[in-house]
This record gives C-alpha cells, structure tokens and sequence, in this order.
C-alpha cells in the first residue's frame, strides 16, 4: 500500500480556461479528438462505458467509440450482454475518455438509444469475417462452461454461413445523447482545469469546476 500510494505525476503540459474552449462541447470535443490522433495514442478510442440497473447498481467496462456528431457518440456490441439488459432498463449512461499522453480527460452524460438497423448492417459489414462470426460464436456476459463451446461455435458458425455473414439480431449500435460534457486538464498541484457543459434544453451552459 506504501508504494501504491507513493505513485503519483504533476501534470504541466496544457491548460484549458472556459474563455477558449467552442460554445459546443461536441465541437470541442472535436479539437480534442484531433490532438488525441495527432498524438498517436494506442487505442484512442478507448472510453469506459459505464451502466447502471434500474435500482442503482453501476457496472462498468472499456467499449471503442466508432462514431460521433451533433446527435450523440456511437458503440456497438451484444444486445443481450449485460450492458444491454441494463441499457434497456435503464436507458442512461456515463462515458470516460482518458487520454494520458495529453494529460486530458473527457466524461459524457446522457441517454441512450439503440442505432437504426441499416446503420448497424454498414457497420458489422465493415468488420473483419472472424470478427463478424464472434458476433454469433459469443453468447456475451453469459456463463459458458469453457473456451472450447465458443471455438466450437466459431466453426459451427463458420461452416453456416461461409462468406456472406448476416448481423445477428442482438448485434448493433448505441448512440450516447450527451446532456453533460466535462472537459478536464491536467494542471499542477493538482489543481486541474475542469470545464463542464450542462444541456439546457437546446443550449449549452458552460461553467468551471473546482477539481
């Protein structure tokens, strides 16, 4: 525990004031995206989803962005995964992006709603064959016995459809609508630079945070 909490970093690359950033946090959002891939960072799309049941219990995990705009940010995976179940129950969530090599974090609020199924089919015929057939092989979150029932369904699945793989019904995109935006900058001593934006109803109130 000594060296764990010995395990610190004062960040002094940036820092961000409320009197720069965009009026539009996904504009903003953009200007950072850019400098994420301008950095080449691993994964930058990389964010942790996190869930939570009607009753309050939260559950969290890393999924890859595959999209944003105006309307909201853009994930897909198993409808019947564990994060579905919640997401149909409780149709909010939160993201967190953190990009370390900028010393920059970015957290999403909002509600979310499944994609229209022609965007869904573009996606996953967009994805590599053995990605497409793990889509069906995977009975995602569910408690399966061994690896050997999800090669087994790998080969099923591979002799059933050959070339032409169909998205599977439980497979497809979410859209987060964001109704909170933080914008956070690594500063020294901790005191960091936190700009937040509050939706309300079609404008955007913009007001610094204390860290």
């Amino acid at each position: 525990m000594t060296l764990i909490a010995n395990i610190r970093t004062d960040y002094k690359k940036q820092s961000l004031s409320e009197n720069d950033v965009d009026k539009n946090p996904v504009v903003q959002f953009d200007k950072w995206w850019a400098d994420a891939l301008h950095s080449e960072i691993t994964e930058v799309n990389a964010m942790t989803l996190a869930t939570a049941t009607p009753d309050g219990k939260p559950s969290a995990r890393i999924v890859l962005l595959k999209g944003f705009d105006e309307n909201g940010f853009v994930f897909f995976t198993n409808y019947n995964s564990r994060k579905g179940n919640e997401l149909l129950n409780n149709p909010q969530a939160a993201l967190v992006f953190f990009w370390k090599e900028l010393e920059r974090q970015v957290r999403i609020e909002g509600t979310i709603a499944k994609i229209n199924e022609a965007d869904s089919d573009t996606y996953f015929a967009s994805r590599p064959a053995n990605s497409q057939i793990g889509a069906w092989a995977s009975p995602q979150s569910t408690i399966i016995p061994g690896r050997q029932i999800l090669e087994d369904n790998m080969i099923q699945y591979n002799n059933q459809f050959g070339e032409n793989i169909p998205r599977p019904a439980h497979w497809g995109g979410y859209i987060i609508q964001p109704v909170l935006m933080e914008f956070w900058q690594g500063r020294p001593d901790r005191l960091h630079d936190r700009i937040q934006y509050t939706l309300n109803k079609s404008s955007w109130t913009i007001n610094r945070l204390a860290p």
